[in-house]
């Protein structure tokens, strides 16, 4: 009999690595014959992210509510499914909505396992997060984290800990790509939602010192958010509108990869970096901060990793890779897209697979 999966997320119209990487997870296990289910909180009408047709998409609400106003309705609702639908495994992407769960799968026989897509020391302002993850801590049947960083971190610093807590990283969301990427495109490529945290404003003030020195490259930013205003407004103050452009967020991002010659990464904090291995399945020599998934993806690599929030060594990493002689060059984008394989989806899902055969927790 096929297994029921359900992954609880919070609205998988969003154009976020998140539910990026819950798309990827959900259609991979759907072509292994899984009955999968996506409960979105709200909205997932439209996915932003192609989504296997043979998924099947609900959610709690059809518009965005207070989840505080409807928690007892958000719970109501969660119970009610999960036993319409005989759901064996659920799965609840983000720790925050823990909260939630958590009360409504009470007494019911699921497997219930918490994927968590922040850093341990990451709450974005939310106590709901942190809240969450003490009960997912103590009342899950298991805790994904992306980086074995942050199993230690949830292993290390929660006392009432009962979950097992296991490292899963992202998969690939492309193929190894077959094209070589090239120098002479003279493009860097930075992509992801347009907040604080992601450290654009912190890419667009360095590429001032890149630009004095290669005036002929210019940097491509792909996606939408809070920032964008503030980040078009830095681009005209520094006289860069030539240098750099600001691109929509898009589900196709393979011909921006594929135009591409250098990946950078400027982010304040990241738990792990989905875009580092699509940038890596597509060769593309890389310049990030030494975050804790950035570190640990690229950490074995040629790669440059620079402090977060420090300016001047990202300016300098972007321009050594620049100036890369084309042997040295050629050589990173064949060990990066060798590094990226370890990321494809059927590793990742056998790893998904084999925490499903645990079952619950006696």
């Amino acid at each position: 009999m096929s297994q029921n999966i359900c992954f609880f997320v919070g609205n998988l119209n969003l154009a976020g690595g998140t539910e990026r990487a819950t798309t990827l997870i959900a259609n991979g296990l759907a072509t292994l014959d899984k009955n999968v289910f996506i409960l979105n909180v709200y909205g997932g009408e439209q996915p932003f992210f192609p989504v296997n047709d043979v998924i099947h998409l609900h959610a709690l609400f059809q518009q965005k509510v207070s989840m505080k106003k409807h928690a007892l309705a958000a719970m109501w609702k969660i119970r009610q499914f999960v036993q319409q639908h005989q759901i064996q495994h659920f799965i609840v992407v983000d720790s925050i909505s823990y909260v939630f769960a958590y009360p409504a799968l009470l007494g019911l026989n699921i497997q219930q396992i918490c994927w968590e897509h922040f850093s341990f020391d990451v709450d974005l302002g939310q106590r709901f997060r942190r809240f969450g993850r003490l009960l997912a801590a103590k009342y899950s049947d298991a805790v994904v984290t992306l980086t074995e960083h942050d199993r230690s971190q949830w292993q290390d610093n929660i006392a009432s800990l009962q979950a097992k807590i296991v490292a899963i990283p992202n998969a690939v969301p492309f193929p190894i790509q077959a094209t070589v990427p090239s120098q002479q495109h003279k493009t860097v490529l930075s992509i992801g939602r347009l907040r604080h945290e992601k450290g654009f404003d912190l890419l667009i003030q360095a590429w001032q010192q890149v630009h004095a020195q290669y005036p002929d490259w210019r940097l491509v930013i792909v996606g939408d958010g809070d920032e964008k205003s503030n980040l078009q407004q830095q681009v005209e103050s520094l006289n860069l509108t030539n240098s750099i452009q600001l691109h929509a967020a898009t589900a196709d991002l393979s011909p921006c990869y594929a135009a591409a010659s250098i990946y950078a990464l400027s982010s304040r904090s990241e738990g792990f970096g989905l875009v580092l291995l699509e940038a890596l399945a597509f060769g593309l020599p890389v310049v990030a901060s030494r975050c804790i998934g950035p570190n640990e993806v690229l950490g074995s690599t040629e790669n440059s990793l620079v402090e977060p929030d420090h300016v001047s060594q990202l300016a300098a990493a972007l321009i050594s890779t620049i100036a890369l002689p084309l042997a040295s060059y050629q050589q990173r984008v064949s060990d990066n897209k060798h590094h990226a394989t370890q990321y494809l989806p059927e590793h990742i899902l056998q790893q998904w697979l084999a925490l499903f055969a645990v079952g619950k927790r006696s």
